[in-house]
């Protein structure tokens, strides 16, 4: 296909998203679902009329899903309830950190004695598994900044989280594989540098950024004469500089991002006068309101960037997700429908991430039906497609490229149809607002 080709093709399934938007949010399937079957059956398993050769193109998809996950952090980091207290955060924290590398290792014992891969192989498909992903899980995951939903926010804190935490595993998959070097003090290196300086680091250099933005906008919002703030250009400007300090300093970006957007949000409520609900949480409301009332009263608030650029990020996100997805169903072949592949799938959803939440979240205070419901919903997607190329890129060895691809590809479409058909009527049977 030419470019003008991509632009027609892209323009009509905008074109028919955006006129279809009630439509859509009508079916008993997720709109990630869609796009899936547009790529499938425009893809090489049945017309034929494209096909994404994702080793080709790995530097281009590579910065995409870099981009696309990027942003949707940052989103999720603005939507988070705040003040964090480890009691509300705690069962986030579990998931992100202790309950990934449990999958991690389920995944990787699964390659090594059932798939016969090499150990650093399985432990590079397990970091790129394990993520559960911030772009496709809409639905799961909170809704808007006046979200507080206990169990839409533990999944949603969990993906901010866990595509960063992910990162170290990554590092050590290569590194088992022959991308780095296996010295002596390797595993001290690795666990000193890649995990806790880039985790550490990452946290604080997000949560400075944040709390400066946040400070910083304020004041020329309201110094005499007033500044205006493009919230847009301010979010985005946030994101760059955050992520490129973090690269330069070797810390993990995407987690920084999240925090960025969390410690953004904090600071302009804090500066707005936001009262505590019930809960604890902060309320976007009339400082002189009734502190026990958690209705908020119909009154202008002052422009936050964390809220006014909010929309654009979504819709950037709905952009990113369309063609991303779209693409994912152009990689997919006949071929790749094997035991294999299925089998990974199979095991991931049935056994690692059920099993790994169930460990992780012993003794917290989330409920049974709690982790019944997050060990099911752990959807993947873009994330796991951009630490896919992030490897091809730097030393996945060619012999396993191919084997990677094919099972990455299937796990993430299958994860979309799977997870996509049973959110709705699931959160309608066993999470339905009261």
């Amino acid at each position: 296909m030419t470019t003008t080709h991509w632009f027609i093709l892209i323009g009509m399934l905008m074109l028919a998203r955006g006129m279809a938007a009630t439509t859509i949010s009508r079916l008993p399937v997720t709109s990630a679902i869609v796009y899936l079957m547009a790529g499938i059956i425009l893809g090489p398993m049945v017309l034929g009329i494209f096909t994404f050769d994702a080793i080709k193109q790995s530097h281009v998809l590579e910065v995409a899903t870099e981009i696309a996950v990027l942003i949707s952090l940052f989103s999720a980091g603005v939507k988070m309830p705040v003040p964090m207290t480890f009691k509300r955060w705690g069962p986030s924290i579990r998931l992100a950190w202790l309950s990934m590398s449990i999958t991690v290792g389920l995944v990787a014992a699964f390659c090594y004695y059932v798939l016969n891969m090499p150990l650093g192989a399985g432990v590079l498909l397990g970091a790129i598994l394990a993520p559960t992903d911030p772009v496709l899980a809409t639905d799961v995951q909170v809704r808007h900044a006046g979200d507080y939903d206990k169990l839409r926010f533990t999944l949603t804190s969990e993906a901010g989280m866990n595509d960063g935490s992910a990162f170290p595993f990554v590092m050590l998959g290569l590194a088992l594989l022959g991308a780095g070097e296996l010295g002596s003090d390797f595993v001290w290196k690795w666990a000193i540098i890649d995990v806790v300086w880039a985790t550490l680091g990452a946290v604080a250099i997000g949560w400075a950024g944040g709390a400066m933005l946040g400070n910083l906008s304020w004041a020329l919002r309201n110094k005499d004469p007033k500044h205006d703030v493009l919230d847009d250009l301010v979010g985005l400007g946030l994101i760059a500089v955050v992520y490129g300090v973090c690269v330069l300093c070797k810390a993990w970006g995407f987690l920084a991002v999240f925090f960025a957007g969390v410690a953004l949000r904090q600071t302009e409520l804090l500066l707005v006068g936001a009262h505590k609900n019930r809960q604890g949480l902060l309320v976007p409301d009339d400082p002189k309101a009734d502190p026990a009332n958690d209705e908020v009263p119909d009154t202008p608030q002052p422009l936050t960037v964390s809220a006014e650029s909010l929309v654009f990020k979504e819709h950037l996100e709905r952009l990113s997700e369309l063609t991303l997805v779209l693409l994912i169903g152009g990689m997919l072949t006949l071929q790749d429908w094997n035991w294999r592949t299925c089998g990974t799938a199979l095991f991931l959803f049935v056994v690692a991430r059920p099993l790994s939440v169930m460990l992780g979240l012993m003794g917290s205070d989330t409920t049974m039906r709690v982790r019944l419901i997050i060990g099911w919903f752990g959807v993947r997607g873009i994330g796991s497609i951009y630490y896919l190329m992030y490897a091809i890129n730097h030393g996945l060895p060619a012999t396993l490229t191919r084997d990677l691809i094919q099972i990455t590809a299937i796990v993430i479409a299958l994860s979309i149809i799977v997870h996509g058909t049973s959110v709705k009527p699931l959160m309608d049977k066993f999470w339905r607002k009261k």
